[in-house]
């Protein structure tokens, strides 16, 4: 059951009150168990041997607390969780906050004393002397012959004799008589002990209990991300499997030596988060002004009318109604909380870490204590076992246009338990000659149980790839309806690929071929192939000396709506000598063609009547313009004006021939438009 925040603050107070009865631990809390994430954090657990109430210690570093708050964990199965404390994020501010002195005031004994004046002071040497202090002053003197000055410090007292004065520097002894002051220095001065270590925060546990037993205290805070790093034997001639090494390489960070602690590392993406939980916030609040009472003058009272529709009787009724009942008094507050620890639980050392899938992640945990220096680096075997491994060519032509790359087909079969593997690179060696031999390297990619992956670690010469691609389309479906052309076509990539190996053996060629977005994969036909996120795997058998061919076509669907209408005749008689489209679909395109050539002949006429109106009518301006600076009895005048009476001539013609010519365009236009609404195919 969760127990609730306030029921835990609860379970705490006994603790709070206790003060003296807690016990401190048996032991310290020694760290037993490192867990290291690829999520680049690392779980770190402490255990200690404790009887009775205790009070246990843990350090940890500045830059770790943030974490540490927010994922701290107590597992206390015969006892109870109390609190857990550790000084503020400024604990040297915090202590001398209420201080009548500053941290610079510790820096000299007479920058304290100018701080405290008013205190009773009691100093002692070849005189003693007590009273309240008045001032500090500094003095320099010359030191006799020659030798330079020095600078002195004179304390003036009041005492009750007087003032009285002593030199600083002569003084044996200094005492604040009264406790109060004493013991505020004694705190300035833990303080400022305290707070030289700045980079460590101590963490204080308390727990209760009445039994022996073991505390165990855990956190995840951020660590160096463990790296995985493997090495591959190449399968021999006629094998099936590869011999595989997988190691761990790993850094300790942490601040603190490892000492037989219980070593895991842990492979997945988990969600981390970080959170400043070690700063103070403080919430904005609005200010409210402090009211002050006035001088009040009541207004003159100018009558009132009774409420209608009721309203009154409503009022009154609210005002008569009861009170809420009250809140329903809190449960009893839950005793301490207790969280059960599991057992752990240690297997037998096989030579490599054992592996374990957990919930999305899958852990590799070192059989035997482990030991690692502060800022050491280790590498822990986390994979020995044969694993299924197929030599073949890989042929990418993004990565190598004319060769394939050597790979291998590496397989994590589920059988036996095995767990999966981490991303990381590999090393491959095969045996020449009896002895290994190095052949490259190779990435891979995370391996879950069950699944495969291909590793590319060289080109391979021996191999040539030839590639050629031909685009194409057909046209697989026609239909005409409302004057609208629907044209169902196929576009169509082919590409063809040739492949020569040279040798006697025969080879496995894996060509990828890249997938395209709403294109269908059509040849080769049969079982569909492997396929990535961007390619298909296609498998070639290649026989040294000879030469495969593997045809590849592509092929998707598109859709054009014409509208017949908006087709110039050019674009019409195109579709009418389209072989694909039916007989009678291409004759009645030929007829479209027809009347939309007379339709288009119409129009040219039209614009060329048109143009020669616009002619005309620009020469008969120039002529009236002409006219009238001519005089009225000179033949220039007659002849402009006979030219002008045959521009208005030529104009009539032309606007009856225009309006026959608009009405044959509008013939045309009828003629097609029926054409076109009867055609349905």
């Amino acid at each position: 059951m969760t127990r609730r925040p306030h029921a835990l603050l609860a379970a705490a107070l006994p603790l709070l009150l206790a003060g003296p009865a807690l016990a401190a631990g048996e032991e310290g809390l020694a760290l037993k168990r490192v867990m290291l994430s690829s999520g680049g954090v690392g779980y770190f657990e402490y255990e200690a041997r404790v009887s009775g109430p205790a009070e246990l210690s843990l350090e940890v570093r500045r830059d770790q607390v943030d974490d540490v708050l927010k994922s701290i964990v107590v597992y206390d199965d015969r006892g109870g969780v109390g609190t857990i404390a550790l000084p503020g994020q400024e604990p040297l501010e915090t202590a001398f906050r209420e201080l009548p002195f500053t941290p610079g005031d510790l820096t000299s004994l007479p920058a304290l004393l100018n701080a405290l004046k008013g205190a009773e002071l009691r100093a002692a040497g070849a005189r003693e002397v007590t009273g309240r202090l008045l001032a500090v002053t500094e003095e320099t003197e010359q030191l006799p012959n020659g030798g330079g000055t020095r600078t002195r410090h004179r304390v003036a007292l009041m005492t009750a004799e007087g003032v009285r004065q002593l030199i600083l520097e002569e003084a044996d002894s200094l005492r604040f008589t009264d406790p109060a002051i004493q013991a505020q220095l004694d705190q300035a001065l833990a303080a400022v002990a305290q707070g030289a270590a700045k980079e460590r925060r101590r963490l204080t546990i308390r727990t209760a209990g009445t039994e022996p037993r073991t505390l165990r205290v855990a956190y995840v805070v951020a660590a160096p991300l463990w790296k995985s790093t493997y090495r591959l034997t190449l399968p021999q001639a006629g094998a099936a499997s590869g011999d595989l090494q997988g190691w761990a390489v790993l850094e300790n960070l942490s601040g603190e030596d490892w000492r037989d602690v219980e070593l895991s590392v842990v492979s997945g993406n988990p969600v981390t988060f970080r959170q400043a939980l070690y700063t103070a916030y403080f919430v904005n609040r609005p200010e409210v002004p402090v009211e002050v009472l006035g001088r009040v003058l009541p207004k003159p009272d100018e009558g009132a009318m009774e409420m209608v529709d009721g309203m009154a009787e409503s009022r009154a009724g609210a005002a008569m109604a009861p009170p809420p009942a009250a809140a329903p008094a809190p449960a009893m507050i839950a005793p301490m909380a207790k969280l059960a620890a599991p057992a752990p639980q240690r297997p037998a050392a096989p030579m490599a870490a054992e592996s374990a899938e957990a919930t999305a992640q899958v852990l590799f945990r070192y059989p035997q204590p482990v030991t690692l220096a502060n800022g050491g680096t280790l590498m822990m075997p986390v994979v020995a076992r044969a694993l299924p491994a197929e030599r073949l060519a890989l042929y990418q032509p993004g990565t190598h246009p004319r060769h394939p790359l050597a790979a291998v087909r590496l397989s994590n079969a589920a059988e036996g338990g095995n767990g999966g593997l981490p991303p990381g690179v590999l090393t491959l060696y095969e045996s020449v000659g009896g002895a290994p031999a190095y052949v490259g390297d190779a990435r891979l990619a995370a391996l879950p149980a069950g699944e495969s992956r291909l590793l590319s670690f060289a080109v391979d010469p021996a191999v040539t790839i030839d590639r050629e691609e031909k685009p194409g389309g057909a046209i697989t479906g026609a239909s005409v309806a409302n004057g609208v052309l629907r044209l169902t076509r196929i576009e169509r990539q082919s590409t063809t690929y040739r492949i020569a190996a040279a040798g006697a053996e025969e080879r496995t060629v894996l060509i990828e071929h890249p997938r395209r977005h709403g294109w269908t994969l059509v040849e080769p036909a049969g079982t569909p192939p492997e396929a990535t996120a961007d390619a298909y795997r296609l498998p070639v058998k290649v026989t040294g000396g000879r030469i495969a061919a593997l045809a590849v076509v592509l092929e998707r669907p598109e859709i054009d709506r014409i509208i017949l209408t908006d087709l110039a005749p050019g674009q019409i008689e195109q579709y009418a000598s389209a072989t694909e489209l039916p007989a009678a679909m291409r004759e009645a395109m030929t007829r479209l063609a027809g009347l939309r050539a007379t339709l288009s002949d119409a129009e040219g006429r039209v614009a060329a009547l048109e143009q020669s109106q616009s002619e005309l009518v620009g020469e008969q301006e120039r002529l009236r313009e002409n006219l009238g600076t001519l005089p009225q009895d000179s033949d220039l005048y007659k002849r402009t004006l006979d030219k002008m009476g045959e521009a208005e001539t030529g104009l009539d013609g032309l606007a009856r021939d225009i309006a026959a010519a608009r009405r044959e365009i509008e013939a045309a236009r009828k003629t097609l438009a029926e054409q076109v609404r009867t055609m349905r195919f």
